[in-house]
């Protein structure tokens, strides 16, 4: 059984896509980083019991290369994070794909 779930909404007041994700703790730097080199994230915001923990704006056009690099403070926020917390919520906000 995986510790993930995803939940997809149909948009913001923007027009972007947003998608929700259940993780465990131990699952959320990785997901966090997966999410980081889709390339299509706009907005990345953590939430734990209804409460925002964390939103950590993305830079659209970085190279999946960089991205590790240009985040590490990020990265160690988000693993402090998931060290405390045993389920967290993933709110991701996609630009629109552009055949939409």
């Amino acid at each position: 059984m995986s510790d993930i779930t995803e939940n997809q909404d149909s948009g913001t007041e923007s027009g972007d896509t947003s998608e929700k994700f259940e993780v465990s703790g131990e699952h959320l730097l990785a997901k966090v980083k997966e999410l980081l080199k889709e390339g299509n994230v706009r907005k990345i915001i953590l939430e734990h019991d209804g409460r925002r923990v964390m939103e950590i704006p993305v830079n659209v056009g970085l190279a999946a290369t960089a991205v590790t690099a240009a985040f590490a403070p990020v990265l160690v926020a988000v693993g402090a994070i998931a060290a405390i917390m045993a389920k967290v919520t993933i709110i991701v906000e996609r630009d629109p794909s552009p055949d939409a």
